[in-house]
């Protein structure tokens, strides 16, 4: 009796050490997003985040839905706007942490699997700006931990959970196909399939199809627009090269480096040991899942929500390894195990975090190794420059100004700060915003951003340069990188029903 309060002690307080670090990681996520402004991508998110649907052109309806939450609660802070991201990426260490001990880690195991899972390049990226990139990484290890759960106990109760996590995962990014595709793979390949004959199973199926359905529904009625948006990003990201390096990429830009050999262990362990042979689903699930995204070509973070079940399995195979080493061995193993990823933690923190000044020459650095920390740069100067060409015109004009914007992003920086200014609700061609249309009446002279003249030409009958767009830090927006004049347009050359017939781009 004493033996077992003893372990549940040992349990309990293994558990809250594991929330703290949780809530330790959700804190810096905090921190480090109250820098810089709004990126790019949120941007769009506020505009969506506006007009509820269930359904976007660029994804599924969660994200914008907690936007309009936090939008609701916070206002346009910036750290408000960012505060659910940064508690996914914690509720993501303490999941991880969680597997671990399903899998028969202790606490050592929970709390070096956590910290490896919560290092990685793509979660302190993501953790520090509301992107659907965040909370498809939650789902994807809420669905794991199911499984893990669902192994460990063998109680077929946990399809339910699988089933939820699925569902909200295709809710919010469609890669989450993969890793269902995935799971069934995983159960036809070891004895998990004789789950096919239970209800639970199908009963999580159902629920998956019942959480997703409203969304496939939007899909269908707007002819499956998703389908074009990703056929024409797919296309784009291939002819960059984005998607040359994926497996060289998993080890050092969405894994910490430190991280991949705890990553090896986990799968030595699932498909090499024979106490592993329990867990070999979760093997599977990782495995399947790097086949597809290497037939389709996928980008390197595409894959970074399956690694936090391989970390746990690693960390709690590496426990049970160290208890058979002699006590004063175990000591100098085990601080070596946690100086590597505390080392590796750091480094890449330095790297990713959005924590050095603007335009500082570690700032160039890190905005010049594809983190794009640019794109958070110039919105509010872009929408004061606006404002001030919209107050230039004569008075008969601003009462039928309308404002254009090429991008997306700054059709969404309109919208968040234009209202100060009194500027009408941008108008743009790209992703959800051209199904919005452009306005009844339409307007009959135009504030045009982010548009090439060539290009205005073909649309307006005169346009005229009115403002250079420009910031502070003298930082060069991606966005807007050739494209920082804004015009007044006047005269548009066919009727607009016409034009905004072939209007539509992708982004």
């Amino acid at each position: 009796m004493q033996e077992s309060s003893n372990q549940e002690r040992i349990v309990s307080s293994s558990t809250s050490a594991l929330w703290l670090l949780g809530v330790a990681f959700t804190a810096l996520h905090v921190i480090a997003g109250a820098r810089y402004g709004f990126h790019r991508d949120e941007l769009l998110t506020y505009s969506n985040a506006r007009d509820l649907e269930w359904g976007y052109v660029l994804y599924a309806p969660v994200t914008p839905f907690l936007a309009r939450i936090e939008l609701a609660l916070f206002g346009t802070s910036l750290i408000g706007f960012r505060f659910f991201a940064a508690i996914a990426c914690g509720l993501t260490t303490v999941l991880t942490g969680l597997m671990a001990r399903g899998m028969g880690g202790g606490r050592q195991a929970m709390l070096l699997s956590a910290f490896a899972a919560s290092i990685g390049g793509s979660i302190f990226f993501t953790g520090s700006f509301m992107s659907y990139m965040t909370f498809d990484l939650l789902w994807w290890v809420a669905v794991a931990w199911c499984v893990v759960r669902l192994l460990e106990t063998e109680n077929p109760r946990w399809w339910l959970g699988v089933g939820v996590f699925v569902g909200l995962g295709l809710m919010t990014k469609y890669t989450m196909a993969f890793f269902a595709a995935a799971l069934l793979g995983a159960i036809l390949v070891t004895a998990n399939r004789r789950y096919f004959r239970s209800a639970w199973f199908w009963c999580g199926v159902a629920l998956a199809l019942v959480i997703f359905a409203p969304n496939l529904w939007w899909q269908y009625r707007h002819h499956f627009v998703s389908l074009a948006w990703m056929r024409s990003i797919h296309t784009r990201d291939v002819g960059l090269g984005l998607t040359n390096h994926f497996l060289r990429d998993q080890l050092w830009q969405v894994l910490n480096p430190t991280a991949v050999p705890l990553c090896v262990a986990g799968l030595w362990f699932v498909f090499a040991r024979p106490e592993g042979k329990r867990w070999r689903m979760v093997g599977w699930m990782y495995v399947l899942t790097l086949a597809a995204f290497l037939v389709a070509r996928g980008r390197d973070y595409y894959l970074a929500p399956a690694y936090p079940m391989l970390l746990a399995a690693g960390a709690a195979w590496g426990e049970k390894w160290l208890r058979s080493l002699p006590t004063e061995r175990q000591a100098r193993v085990l601080a070596r195990a946690w100086r590597a990823p505390a080392i590796g933690g750091l480094a890449v923190a330095a790297l990713i975090l959005p924590v050095a000044p603007v335009n500082s020459a570690w700032w160039r650095v890190q905005d010049a190794s594809g983190l794009q920390y640019n794109l958070q740069i110039g919105w509010p100067e872009l929408v004061a420059t606006v404002a001030q060409v919209r107050d230039s015109l004569p008075a008969a004009d601003r009462g039928v100004v309308g404002v254009m914007a090429a991008d997306e992003g700054e059709a969404g920086a309109v919208n968040l700060y234009g209202p100060a200014y009194g500027l009408p609700r941008a108008i743009s061609g790209m992703n959800s915003n051209w199904l919005r249309g452009y306005g009844d009446p339409p307007p009959q002279v135009i504030i045009a951003l982010g548009f090439k003249p060539e290009e205005l030409d073909r649309i307006f009958a005169s346009c005229q340069v009115a403002a250079q767009l420009s910031n502070p830090y003298g930082v060069a927006n991606d966005s807007f990188p050739d494209r920082d004049q804004v015009y007044v347009c006047r005269n548009i050359r066919a009727p607009w029903p016409e034009f905004w017939k072939s209007f539509q781009s992708y982004g």
